[in-house]
């Protein structure tokens, strides 16, 4: 009888799913959206970084970053916490046993032993029926806060993969702008002894080797700063590392190869291949299940409980046959009035729902606008690389042109000088480009969700 009414009830509970097919993501690519599901962030970082040094400290920064060793410390936690749920849906069992003395007072109970003593041995089991799905939604709770947890793991390794290559790409970047003012500082001084020669001819005047030295003191006091942001840059590298600071070995940034044919995909595959994404969707299915779960207190709770043992008023008894008791009590319990206890949880449970709903929204559009943004950088890196060379062709004959101009007196110092500065800037910008191409790719492929496989 009271199984099959336990059936009746579970047969009228309604489960709500939530659907994961129901997230609209058309658009999310804006003009960039393509029907081929070929995706970059299908990669894993070893092979899509092809440098060998990086590759090694992408792996030293998984295994020993702070932040993703506490990461994945929450991933245990959780995994306890849905242990812990699902342990909810079996009988709660214990065992007892007691001693009982009592001494009854001389004028009650007179016909009675006025000192008793009672000893019990025995176990109880109590088994709340889960009728309305309280118990298993909240395990699916848990279990979807287990895979939020998890992919916040893998958010954190994708924001490690990607700002390890960054910091690598930058040292790099740096390396080549003091080399290029190293050198422009060693060509500013054999301009300045060159025109020290000429004044010596009373070609030019001592103004000029003043000026010429002046230029070359400009570009060397920079020395200092880009060697101390070198310093700067391999500490916060270390850092993500999880090592104290020191140096850090990299190579040349002219050797860094990237695919020239960004793959982006469907923006569906966001869903599955974002972490961030990924994360937002299952607190959204952990909040859909507590407010089913929230709702289904309103209904009648069923309760089993079943006790044994045996008691006994002599020790020496105790384990006789005839010490055995045991009992099962049944019960069915139905919410009046609770201090709007369960009013109050379902309109929380709601709440926060809806919040992880909007959450969940927003995630998906600012990784939609982070793949955009990306690729845009990355097309201006291209144009920007292939303008940048035409000046640098034309910037390199305008230095050579107008020292051998000076040298037979057809030009100024000045315009040595000034097609001197105007190359070391637009050396430097040129390793800038480079850093925005290299970025670019890899932000794209962190938008895209890859570094976690």
């Amino acid at each position: 009888m009271l199984a099959s009414l336990a059936g009746l009830l579970v047969s009228c509970s309604m489960p709500r799913h939530f659907q994961h097919e129901a997230v609209n993501t058309e658009g999310l690519y804006g003009d960039s959206a393509t029907t081929d599901s070929t995706n970059m962030a299908d990669q894993p970082w070893n092979v899509f970084f092809t440098d060998t040094t990086l590759q090694k400290l992408i792996q030293e920064g998984i295994d020993n970053n702070p932040d993703l060793q506490i990461a994945m410390q929450k991933v245990l936690e959780a995994e306890a916490y849905f242990s812990q749920s699902k342990a909810a849906l079996f009988p709660d069992i214990s065992a007892r046993a007691t001693g009982t003395y009592t001494k009854n007072p001389e004028l009650v109970n007179t016909n009675s032993p006025r000192e008793v003593t009672i000893y019990q041995l025995g176990a109880q089991a109590s088994w709340e029926v889960d009728l309305w799905g309280i118990l298993s939604r909240s395990k699916r709770a848990a279990y979807a806060h287990l895979l939020s947890s998890d992919a916040g793991r893998k958010a954190v390794q994708t924001r490690l993969v990607a700002s390890i290559a960054s910091a690598y790409y930058s040292l790099a970047g740096l390396d080549q702008q003091l080399l290029i003012t190293q050198q422009t500082v060693k060509n500013n001084i054999d301009l300045v002894e060159t025109l020290k020669v000429l004044k010596e001819s009373g070609r030019v005047t001592g103004a000029a080797v003043v000026q010429s030295e002046a230029v070359r003191y400009a570009g060397e006091v920079t020395i200092p700063d880009l060697k101390q942001q070198i310093r700067e840059n391999e500490n916060a590298l270390c850092q993500l590392l999880g090592r104290v600071p020191g140096p850090i070995e990299r190579g040349k940034i002219n050797q860094q190869t990237i695919s020239s044919l960004l793959q982006t995909g469907v923006p569906a595959q966001l869903l599955d291949n974002r972490p961030d994404v990924m994360q937002a969707e299952y607190e959204l299915q952990s909040a859909y299940e507590t407010t089913n779960s929230a709702r289904a207190y309103f209904y009648p709770a069923l309760t089993l409980t079943a006790s044994t043992g045996l008691a006994a008023t002599d020790l020496n008894k105790l384990l006789d046959p005839a010490s055995f008791a045991a009992n099962v009590i049944a019960g069915l319990t139905q919410p009046i009035f609770n201090r709007k206890m369960n009013a109050t949880r379902l309109k929380v449970a709601r709440a926060q729902q809806q919040e992880a709903l909007i959450h969940f929204r927003d995630v998906l559009l600012n990784a939609g606008q982070e793949v955009q943004n990306a690729l845009g950088s990355y097309e201006s890196s291209v144009q920007k690389i292939a303008l940048r060379q035409l000046q640098l062709d034309a910037l390199v004959k305008s230095v050579d042109y107008t020292k051998q101009l000076l040298t037979y007196g057809s030009s100024t110092y000045i315009e040595v000088l000034n097609a001197q500065t105007s190359l070391l800037s637009a050396q430097l910008n040129s390793v800038n480009d480079r850093l925005q191409q290299l970025n670019a790719v890899v932000t794209l492929y962190r938008a895209l969700g890859g570094g976690w496989r």
